[in-house]
């Protein structure tokens, strides 16, 4: 990923901060200075007093829960998240919720095709 307008620096980083030698990176006062500043906008005055999005990684934790709740294949948000499989279960399963009945449900579809392709 690289901004639109103005890339990224050559190790990769998206947000650098001004040097007087080159770029470098964001000290993590400004960086939570800014991240205050973007909830207090973004955000209804309720909001702003509960937890949502109190740091910056509570939006990693959000994406790949939705990932997951989604039904996206653990395999896949792992990679998307840079996890292997096995870390990413063990942080996340307990964020997985109410997939049981759509499990079921593809089960039960897969037991009647192979049922309706022995009938034939």
């Amino acid at each position: 990923m690289a901004h639109p307008a103005f890339g990224t620096a050559p190790d990769g980083r998206l947000f650098v901060a001004p040097r007087r030698h080159g770029a470098g990176q964001v000290s993590r006062e400004t960086y939570s200075r800014t991240w205050r500043a973007a909830r207090k906008a973004a955000l209804a005055p309720a909001q702003q007093r509960s937890s949502l999005a109190r740091r910056p990684y509570d939006l990693r934790h959000a994406c790949v829960s939705l990932q997951l709740n989604a039904g996206v294949p653990a395999t896949q948000v792992a990679e998307w998240a840079g996890h292997g499989v096995h870390v990413l279960l063990r942080v996340y399963a307990k964020c997985i919720e109410g997939q049981d009945q759509a499990a079921r449900g593809r089960i039960e579809g897969a037991l009647d095709m192979d049922g309706d392709q022995d009938e034939r």
